[in-house]
C-alpha cells in the first residue's frame, strides 16, 4: 500500500468524521432540509480500532442506501441522515466525555455497541440527561453491547438494543452443544468486564439444565485488549483435557486465542459468539473446519437471492477483503430508525421511541420485531459452522469471509420464536411525560 493510500485509510477513521452523501446524488439541494444527525461513540483507535471500523463501514452504507432514495421524509421536506463518529478510545471517561460534546451539538440519536460496559455507562448518563434536559432528550441505540441487563433490570424506555443479548446467543449456543454427544469436558475463557463474566455464569447455569453430565473443567477471565500472547491460557485449556471451548471474546482478543489454540495443536470445538469475521477465520484456517462456530442473526451463506443480494452489494461498496465484516443489524436499526421518525413526523426521543416500540422490520429474507416491554430486538439466529470454500461447490459455501478461503456454513436456525427469551424489565415509561 502507497503512503498516500495509508494516510487516506488513516483519515477514513479519525477523531470526528462526518459521512453523508452528497445531496446531489439524492435528491435535488432545494428539497433537501437540515439533516438528521447520528452520532456513533466506539473505539476507533487502540486494540479494538478494527472493530469500530467495521461499524462504520456498515453504518455509512445503509445512511448512503437511504440518502440515495431521498432521505428522510418528514412535513418540512427530505433530511439527508448524516452519521459524525466520535472515538471514544473504549474507555468509559472518554465516552462520557464525547457525550457531552454529542449533547452540546444536540444531535439527537446516538448508536454505540462495542463494549458492554461503555453501553452501561452510556444508558446511565443518557437517563440522567434525559431528565435533566427533557427539551434535548436523546436516543440510545444499541448495535451490539449484548449485556443482558441493559433490556433486563437496567432497562431503560430510551435505549433500543437491536443485536440479541448475550443470553439469547449462549441459548442458541448451547442447544447446539445439548445435541453434541461428544461434548464431555467444557472450558470457559472470556474478557474480565461485565459481558466476560456474564457469559461464563450463564454458559454455567445453561449447560448445567442441558448437559448435567458435561463438566466445566476451567474458566478463565483476562484482561480486556490487553493479552497479546495467548499461549499461556492455550496451554491451560489443553492440560485441563477440554474438547469444547465456550468463549464470548471479541475482536483481536478473540483471534489471538484462536490462533494460540491451533498453534499449540489442539482439535477442540469452539463455541463462539464472533468467530465468523475481523481476521479470525483465516487466523485459525484448517484447523478451524468443522470445528469452529459462532452465533448471529444472519450470515453471508444463509441462501437466498435477496440475501445474496445484500451482501453482494456490500461487497461492490467495500471491494477490499480487509473490509469484509457485514453486520445486518446495523443496517436493521438505521432503516427502523427512518421508519420511526418518519412515522412520528418528528425527531424528538419520545415521539420516535413510541414508534419504535413494537415495531416490525422485514427485506425479504429476515423478520424482526422491536419488543415493546423491553426494547429488545427480536430475531432470528443462526448457528453456522466454520467450512472451506471450495471450487467446486461441494462445501455449500458460496461466499468466504474476508477472501481467506473460508467461511461459515448454517448448521442450526433459530426462529424467533425461539431465540425470544423473557425480561425481567420494569421500564418505567412516565419519564415520556416529564
Amino acid at each position: 500500500m502507497s503512503l498516500v493510500s495509508k494516510k487516506m485509510r488513516c483519515a477514513a477513521f479519525s477523531l470526528l468524521s462526518v459521512f453523508s452523501i452528497s445531496a446531489a446524488q439524492a435528491t435535488s439541494q432545494a428539497s433537501v432540509a437540515r439533516p438528521i444527525r447520528i452520532a456513533m461513540i466506539d473505539g476507533l483507535s487502540g486494540a479494538f480500532s478494527n472493530a469500530g471500523e467495521a461499524v462504520v463501514r456498515n453504518l455509512q452504507m445503509a445512511i448512503e442506501q437511504v440518502n440515495a432514495r431521498g432521505g428522510v421524509r418528514l412535513a418540512d421536506g427530505r433530511h439527508l441522515l448524516q452519521l459524525t463518529t466520535f472515538d471514544n478510545k473504549q474507555g468509559v471517561e472518554d465516552s462520557l466525555t464525547v457525550f457531552k460534546h454529542v449533547t452540546d451539538q444536540d444531535i439527537p440519536f446516538i448508536v454505540q455497541g462495542n463494549s458492554s460496559a461503555v453501553a452501561l455507562a452510556l444508558l446511565d448518563a443518557v437517563n440522567k440527561h434525559n431528565q435533566r434536559m427533557p427539551q434535548q432528550r436523546v436516543l440510545f441505540l444499541n448495535y451490539s453491547a449484548v449485556e443482558p441487563s441493559l433490556t433486563n433490570d437496567k432497562c431503560s424506555y430510551w435505549h433500543f438494543r437491536f443485536d440479541a443479548n448475550a443470553d439469547m446467543r449462549l441459548h442458541a449456543l448451547t442447544e447446539v452443544i445439548r445435541d453434541d454427544a461428544r461434548a464431555k469436558k467444557v472450558y470457559l475463557i472470556g474478557q474480565d468486564y461485565s459481558f466476560g463474566r456474564q457469559v461464563a455464569v450463564t454458559a454455567r447455569a445453561m449447560l448445567a439444565k442441558k448437559r448435567p453430565d458435561i463438566s466445566i473443567v476451567g474458566e478463565d477471565l483476562h484482561a480486556i485488549g490487553k493479552i497479546k500472547d495467548f499461549a499461556p491460557y492455550a496451554a491451560k485449556i489443553k492440560a485441563s483435557g477440554a474438547d469444547t471451548v465456550i468463549t464470548g471474546n471479541w475482536g483481536n482478543d478473540l483471534t489471538l486465542l484462536i490462533k494460540a489454540v491451533k498453534d499449540a495443536g489442539m482439535e477442540v470445538k469452539f463455541y463462539t459468539f464472533y468467530a465468523n469475521a475481523l481476521g479470525a477465520p483465516a487466523a485459525i484456517g484448517e484447523a478451524g473446519i468443522g470445528r469452529v462456530r459462532a452465533v448471529a442473526e444472519w450470515h453471508p451463506n444463509v441462501g437466498g437471492a435477496g440475501s445474496d443480494a445484500f451482501y453482494q452489494s456490500f461487497r461492490q461498496r467495500y471491494p477490499d477483503p480487509r473490509d469484509d465484516y457485514v453486520h445486518l443489524r446495523m443496517h436493521i436499526m438505521v432503516n427502523m430508525l427512518v421508519a420511526a421518525i418518519e412515522k412520528a413526523g418528528s425527531v424528538e426521543a419520545d415521539a420516535v421511541a413510541r414508534t419504535l416500540e413494537g415495531a416490525s422490520f422485514s427485506n425479504g429474507f429476515h423478520d424482526a420485531t422491536m419488543r415493546a416491554a423491553d426494547h429488545q430486538l427480536i430475531q432470528p439466529l443462526y448457528v453456522s459452522v466454520m467450512q472451506k470454500r471450495n471450487p467446486d461447490g461441494k462445501s455449500g459455501l458460496r461466499f468466504d469471509n474476508e477472501g481467506s478461503g473460508y467461511g461459515f456454513k448454517t448448521e442450526r436456525y433459530f426462529a424467533s420464536a425461539l431465540t425470544a427469551l423473557p425480561s425481567s424489565c420494569k421500564m418505567d415509561k412516565s419519564v415520556s411525560r416529564h
